[in-house]
């Protein structure tokens, strides 16, 4: 992928258990840009702070105030960031990067999304039951920092902070949201079957 030249530090979130795994690994990788890795003192489901808790936990820690990038740990993509990126320096709103899963059965496990003429989004719905579209969101956002006193405002009124998805279906209907269509390939490897396909797409055996 290309590089974004104007990201200039990289935050991971990872809870308690897995903490150590990945400070061992930061010290191990090779990036021009920094790398903190954030451990948001949770240690199970019960007191888990959820994606968006965790996005507001690192905001407020790192006392972050410029615009941001959000990527899921769930995903892998072929799709160029620069591209995304692109749209977001163009708009200078919210964008979102989706992919075409191209199947309404499929679709019912993901973030789904409605776009108009020019990819603003007009509609969001998590797992519908009846998607109206096949345009899955990947996880990938960016957002403008005009947006962060929305990010951290998120829940306070007992809106559900456990996925990201949540905020957007949320913000759509306050600020505008564009979004990239990809037609490169998307993987949610939150679940095995996506993970086992997503390994033999690049070269693997599949026997996760």
């Amino acid at each position: 992928m290309e590089e974004i030249k104007v990201l200039n530090e990289i935050f991971i979130v990872t809870n308690q258990k897995f903490y150590d795994h990945f400070l061992k690994w930061s010290k191990k990788i090779k990036s021009d840009k920094k790398i903190t890795i954030v451990d948001d003192n949770t240690a199970s489901n019960e007191d888990r702070l959820g994606s968006m808790g965790d996005i507001q936990f690192v905001i407020k820690k790192e006392k972050i105030t410029e615009d941001i990038l959000v990527i899921a740990g769930d995903n892998l993509f072929d799709f160029s960031l620069k591209e995304v990126f692109d749209l977001f320096e163009k708009k200078k709103k919210t964008v979102v990067a989706l992919y075409d899963v191209k199947d309404r059965e499929l679709a019912k496990q993901y973030g789904i999304v409605s776009i108009d003429k020019t990819n603003k989004m007009t509609y969001f719905v998590e797992k519908p039951v009846d998607p109206p579209s096949t345009l899955s969101s990947t996880g990938v956002y960016f957002y403008p920092k005009v947006v962060i006193k929305f990010l951290l405002g998120y829940g306070k009124h007992g809106e559900n902070t456990d996925k990201a998805g949540n905020f957007l279906e949320w913000l759509y209907k306050k600020e505008d949201v564009y979004c990239y269509v990809s037609s490169k390939k998307w993987f949610d490897i939150g679940s095995k079957e996506q993970l086992n396909e997503a390994d033999i797409y690049y070269g693997g055996e599949g026997k996760y």
